[in-house]
């Protein structure tokens, strides 16, 4: 069965998405604010918010689970657990927000900010 699978593909295949999203989870912790799609932003929130969320734990374990995830980016991991996750220390989920910014000129795509908050 295929409870709970539903997931937005993007119109990528599973390794371009995956690629994707990590790509988009190392920008936001590296610049902290980024612009997008808003289907981009939706699918890369879980995400952020999860590596986020093993930042707070902060043991070794999960500083390996978000090398993992981050493809090996050590500066983004380091970023990660010394910067961003000492912030959200005693607040427990929603360490982002989409922000919209209206539609891009060309494709009429609904743009966004994705940002920490």
């Amino acid at each position: 069965m295929r409870h709970a699978k539903k997931r937005n593909k993007l119109g990528r295949d599973s390794a371009h998405r995956k690629a994707l999203l990590s790509n988009l989870s190392k920008e936001i912790i590296e610049h902290e604010r980024i612009k997008t799609s808003q289907a981009k932003a939706k699918a890369a929130k879980p995400e952020i918010e999860k590596l986020i969320t093993l930042g707070k734990r902060g043991d070794l374990h999960a500083r390996r689970q978000a090398l993992s995830t981050l493809r090996q980016d050590k500066f983004a991991v380091h970023k990660l657990f010394e910067e961003i996750a000492p912030r959200y220390e005693d607040r427990n989920g929603g360490y982002t927000r989409i922000v919209k910014i209206g539609p891009r000129k060309s494709d009429s795509t609904e743009m966004v900010f994705l940002e920490l908050v």
